[in-house]
């Protein structure tokens, strides 16, 4: 990997606050015109995106969301081409939830009574303000934990592997070539897709029109897939270009997935978007993602770096 990659590697895993991000930034951009780029920096949306190119002429978008996760217990799994398992884990996600408010109010329900709910004023206030507060508070609190909560430590999928991509690729493209494409850093990818939502308000050709290849955790993992949304699927010379470029290496295989398949990022935002992520493989629940949001996100796997830096290249490259 290039010197300034080893960099995010080693000192910028961390993108969370508003001085983190202004630093990775700075950084970033500094490094981009060293190398003969003008990136700029558009707000929108509670969100900073590091734009490089011209998004309204380029033919197609390569983006990243930089931005990193609170960390949790548990990781986030997810299964794109697996909607039971999907669905099943959402649902184990919110389960404790579930559970401290039962006890919670269970609790809080026992002790108006006792006090004599309806009957005095202690009760009554028990039951109908101090329940419900209380409820709505660790509702709150369970919300802020998952978008807002103590940052990872630990990012190297999600998504400095992502970054690592359009890094790699933006350094090595050619300058002649450079007028094609336009590399896109989205920020709060993790707080909702607020980055990549604004950037497609304000570009409009690009949300509707342009081919925009979204790495987001392609680090940990064998399987580099490809999920195109719904128009982009429809389009079947545009995925044989893909599967073109992005050629199997070093035991590494390459799909671009037509059946049905989910993939939750920034690649939603566009009609012509696809999401690229590397999964593992496994009998019964197939294709999937671990790891992540957690302190255990410290795998990243250079050759997958290298397989999608070398495959956008040749993408790039094969435009019109």
């Amino acid at each position: 990997m290039t010197e300034q990659s080893n960099k995010i590697m080693a000192e910028m895993q961390v993108r969370k606050s508003k001085k983190q991000k202004e630093s990775f930034r700075a950084w970033l951009c500094g490094e981009l015109e060293a190398a003969g780029y003008a990136p700029t920096v558009e707000k929108g949306l509670a969100a900073r995106n590091v734009v490089v190119g011209d998004p309204d002429k380029a033919q197609v978008l390569l983006t990243a969301h930089y931005d990193t996760q609170a960390v949790l217990p548990i990781p986030n799994f997810i299964t794109p081409r697996n909607l039971f398992f999907f669905l099943l884990y959402q649902i184990a996600i919110v389960l404790p939830l579930f559970i401290v408010l039962g006890v919670v109010e269970g609790v809080l329900l026992s002790v108006g009574n006792a006090l004599g709910a309806g009957d005095t004023l202690a009760g009554t206030l028990v039951l109908t303000i101090l329940m419900p507060l209380t409820s709505m508070g660790i509702c709150v609190f369970f919300i802020w934990w998952i978008l807002d909560g103590k940052a990872n430590k630990h990012t190297a999928n999600d998504n400095t592997s992502g970054v690592l991509t359009l890094v790699e690729t933006a350094l090595a493209l050619p300058p002649e070539h450079r007028d094609r494409v336009c590399f896109v850093f989205f920020d709060n990818e993790e707080k909702g897709m607020f980055g990549s939502a604004a950037f497609a308000k304000k570009h409009k050709q690009a949300k509707k029109k342009t081919t925009v290849l979204n790495f987001d955790c392609v680090g940990d993992g064998d399987s580099i897939q490809f999920f195109p949304q719904k128009k982009l699927k429809k389009d079947e010379d545009a995925l044989r270009c893909i599967e073109a470029a992005f050629l199997p290496a070093g035991g590494k295989d390459v799909q671009v997935v037509r059946s049905f398949s989910m993939y939750p990022s920034d690649n939603a935002n566009f009609k012509r978007g696809a999401g690229v992520c590397a999964l593992k493989h496994k009998k019964i629940v197939g294709y999937y993602m671990d790891r992540i949001h957690t302190s255990k996100d410290t795998v990243l796997d250079e050759a997958n770096i290298a397989l999608l830096r070398d495959g956008a290249l040749r993408y790039i490259a094969g435009l019109d």
